[in-house]
């Protein structure tokens, strides 16, 4: 594997082109491509790929993008694409019809806050408001997480006890478009590890009809059917990366990871890249003797809810660092935690929203949260940090 200096949104385009390579020997690859900041440069680097068998689709908006993948998968290409903010909202329509139709598709979602007002930083409000659809969704905080992670969701997807798309999320601008240095795979690691893509109900040769009109008792089998293949999410996942630690030697983080939380009496959540600030700061904090701990959350659908009961272990006092806002409900993060810990009410379990459109997430704040949450009596409705009307 090559070392490079990249940005994340070239490392995201770099394995997006690599799994649609590893595909040549079947059905290709296929992109609807559409650029939005932060996005943009993911299609360009797709744009310049050349594909053995592929294509990348330039096309006229968001909504056409998403139906080129639909096109692309439903004839057994590996399909995938790549969007932000309100690109995401106006391809809504198409996102949920990839996953009732249960196309493993791949998107590489930039998040990116949703407008008006125009905002272009980032808040995963774009991401998480897709969050009733059909699809997958992990969130990543690091240039090589995203590109290990890319490589995973392929791999869970198109498996046939699966069969859902993926959405894989990265932080825009503070991951997007700045540099690490991340471990690419070549091209014949990739090829070993993803199998050729292979959709049982694509279009072959005689006619049929894809998304006809059906009948209660058919969209109440449809769904469960669904959320069957959810279900079957966890151990697929966990056998993928059992097998990308064989090939790629490095092991992927999981559904969620637990850090200094066996002796914790307080854990903060926190996902993508503000789990790394969050990581210094406990170090600190056990530094001088404090117990605390953290939980970094990958995946977020499916929702992982017994994995963070187990997780959280003895600790008394949680708090969910979320970078959304649901109006009129608070974060988006914590409404799925509380789901999870209905049956510990001995757990103070407390809400913060924080960053939200961009704004600095920094030590010094996560100090502030830590402080208050070990100082709390109870809980109360979502905390607002930072924020002056």
């Amino acid at each position: 594997m090559a070392r490079q200096l990249v940005t994340g949104n070239h490392a995201a385009g770099y394995a997006l082109a690599r799994a649609g390579e590893a595909n040549r020997e079947a059905r290709g690859a296929i992109c609807g491509a559409y650029p939005i900041t932060p996005q943009t440069e993911i299609i360009e680097f797709l744009r310049a790929f050349k594909f053995t068998k592929g294509r990348v689709v330039a096309v006229e908006s968001e909504h056409s993008a998403m139906a080129v993948c639909i096109g692309g998968a439903l004839s057994g290409a590996r399909s995938f694409t790549a969007s932000s903010s309100n690109g995401l909202a106006y391809m809504t329509e198409n996102i949920f019809a990839a996953g009732y139709y249960r196309l493993p598709i791949v998107l590489i979602g930039v998040n990116r806050t949703l407008g008006p007002p125009w905002n272009i930083w980032t808040d995963q409000g774009d991401t998480l408001m897709m969050r009733d659809a059909p699809w997958m969704q992990f969130y990543c905080e690091s240039h090589q997480e995203l590109v290990d992670t890319i490589l995973v969701a392929f791999r869970v997807a198109e498996d046939p006890r699966i069969l859902l798309p993926a959405i894989v999320a990265e932080d825009g601008f503070v991951l997007s478009h700045t540099q690490m240095g991340v471990d690419l795979p070549e091209q014949e690691l990739v090829d070993r590890y993803l199998p050729k893509c292979e959709i049982p109900h694509r279009l072959k040769h005689k006619g049929v009809t894809i998304g006809g009109m059906t009948f209660p008792h058919d969209t109440e089998v449809h769904r469960r059917e669904i959320q069957s293949s959810m279900e079957r999410v966890p151990e697929v996942l966990a056998e993928a990366i059992d097998e990308f630690e064989k090939i790629f030697g490095r092991r992927p983080h999981a559904a969620l990871s637990a850090e200094h939380t066996e002796d914790a009496d307080t854990v903060l959540i926190a996902c993508n890249t503000m789990a790394r600030t969050l990581r210094n700061v406990v170090k600190q904090r056990r530094e001088k003797g404090e117990k605390v701990g953290m939980i970094k959350a990958k995946m977020f659908r499916p929702f992982p809810r017994q994995d963070y009961v187990k997780a959280i272990g003895s600790a008394k006092r949680v708090g969910v660092l979320d970078r959304n806002h649901s109006p009129g409900s608070g974060g988006i993060f914590w409404n799925e935690i509380a789901t999870a810990l209905r049956e510990r009410p001995d757990v103070l379990l407390q809400d913060y929203l924080i960053g939200l459109g961009g704004g600095d997430i920094t030590p010094p704040m996560l100090d502030e949260v830590f402080d208050d949450l070990n100082a709390r009596k109870s809980a109360e409705e979502p905390v607002w940090r930072e924020v002056n009307a």
